[in-house]
C-alpha cells in the first residue's frame, strides 16, 4: 500500500509542475511496477492533449538528427517536447546501448524539454511495450508535442504507427529506390516522408519515384520532403507538412479515429498480456496440464488437439478462473 500511496504522490506532484517527479514516474513504468494501474488512472484526465510525431526509418538515415532540429524549431515556436528515443538493448543489462545523454545535449538544459531513453527489451517492433505508459506521463505533465524515435524500422518494426499522431519515415538516397521503401513495409505506415542527407547524389530521383507510388494511392496525400537535417536544410519544409497534416487530421476526424484505434489496441494487447501470463503460471501448477503439456513435448499429441482439449474441457477453465489470488488484478500487468 505504501508503495501505490508514493506513486500517486509522485502523480500528483507532476501535475502540480514538478519535474523531478517524471522521471520517477517513468522509471516506475519501465519497471512494469505494481504502481502502474495506479498512475495510469490518475493520469488519465489530463492525457489527450499532446500531439505525438513517431519517427522512423533504417538506422543511419539521420533520425535523432532530424527529431533534434525539430525540437529547435518547436522550441522557437514556444512548443513544449517531450522526447522518447528508443535505442537497442544491451544484451548483458537489457538497457539502452546509447544513453540520452549522448544525444541532443543541447536541450538538456531548457526545462521546455524532456529527453528519455529507452530500451527495445527484446521488442521486435521497434519500440519497448512500456513506450505507450511513457507517452502518457509526457502527455499528462503538459508537453504539447511527443516526438518517438524508434530503433530503427524493419519489416516487423512497425509498432510505431499504433504508438504515434504521424508518423515520419526518414530514408536515404542510399536506402535504395522506392521498390526497397514498399518491400520493408514503409508505405503502409508513412504519413510523411523526409529524404534525410539530400545532398547526396539519388535524392531527386528518389523524391520522384517516391511521388510517382504515392499518386497511385488514391484518397492518400503523402508529402515528401527532401532534407540536409545536419545542417538544418528543409526543416521548416518538413515542420509546415507536420502541421498541415495535423490540420487534415482534426478537420476530417483522422486524428480522433485514430486515438480511438490506439486505445482499442492497448487494451486488447494489455489483456492479451495479462491472460497469458496468468494461463501460464497456472499451467506451470496444475498436474493435468502438466501432463498434458508433457505430452505435446513428447510428441505423443499434436498441439491443436491439446488446445482443443483444453478449451473444450469446462473444468480447466473453471479451475483456472476460480484459482485463489487476485484474478487478473492489475499487479499482475
Amino acid at each position: 500500500m505504501k508503495r501505490r500511496q508514493s506513486a500517486t504522490q509522485l502523480a500528483e506532484r507532476m501535475l502540480a509542475g514538478d519535474s523531478l517527479a517524471l522521471p520517477r514516474l517513468i522509471s516506475l513504468v519501465e519497471g512494469e511496477s505494481a504502481a502502474v494501474a495506479e498512475i495510469m488512472r490518475r493520469i488519465a484526465p489530463h492525457t489527450g492533449r499532446a500531439y505525438c510525431v513517431g519517427v522512423t526509418g533504417p538506422p543511419g538515415a539521420g533520425k535523432s538528427t532530424v527529431v533534434d532540429k525539430l525540437t529547435v524549431l518547436m522550441r522557437q515556436r514556444g512548443l513544449s517536447v517531450g522526447i522518447v528515443a528508443v535505442d537497442p538493448s544491451s544484451p548483458f543489462t537489457g538497457g539502452a546501448l546509447l544513453g540520452d545523454r549522448i544525444r541532443m545535449q543541447q536541450h538538456y538544459l531548457d526545462p521546455g524539454v524532456f529527453i528519455r531513453s529507452m530500451a527495445t527489451r527484446g521488442s521486435h517492433g521497434g519500440l519497448p511495450g512500456t513506450v505507450q505508459g511513457v507517452i502518457k506521463l509526457l502527455d499528462a505533465s503538459g508537453r504539447d508535442v511527443i516526438l518517438v524515435e524508434t530503433v530503427g524500422v524493419g519489416q516487423t518494426e512497425l509498432d510505431v504507427v499504433n504508438t504515434a499522431d504521424v508518423v515520419i519515415v526518414v530514408v536515404t538516397p542510399e536506402s535504395g529506390d522506392a521498390v526497397q521503401a514498399m518491400k520493408a513495409g514503409l508505405f503502409e505506415i508513412a504519413d510523411i516522408f523526409a529524404i534525410n542527407k539530400a545532398d547526396r547524389e539519388g535524392a531527386q530521383r528518389m523524391k520522384a519515384e517516391l511521388e510517382a507510388i504515392l499518386a497511385m494511392k488514391p484518397g492518400e496525400s503523402i508529402a515528401v520532403v527532401l532534407t540536409e537535417a545536419h545542417r538544418g536544410v528543409g526543416i521548416e519544409e518538413l515542420y509546415q507538412e507536420l502541421e498541415r497534416y495535423r490540420r487534415a487530421q482534426e478537420e476530417n476526424g483522422e486524428l480522433e479515429r485514430r486515438r480511438r484505434h490506439r486505445r482499442r489496441e492497448e487494451f486488447l494487447e494489455l489483456l492479451q498480456r495479462r491472460i497469458r501470463r496468468r494461463f501460464l503460471d497456472f499451467a506451470d501448477k496444475d498436474g493435468q496440464l502438466k501432463a498434458l503439456t508433457e505430452q505435446v513435448v513428447a510428441g505423443e499429441l499434436d498441439p491443436y488437439s491439446a488446445c482443443a482439449r483444453v478449451l473444450g474441457d469446462r473444468h480447466w477453465l473453471d479451475k483456472w478462473l476460480s484459482q485463489e489470488g487476485p484474478a487478473l488484478s492489475e499487479a499482475e500487468g
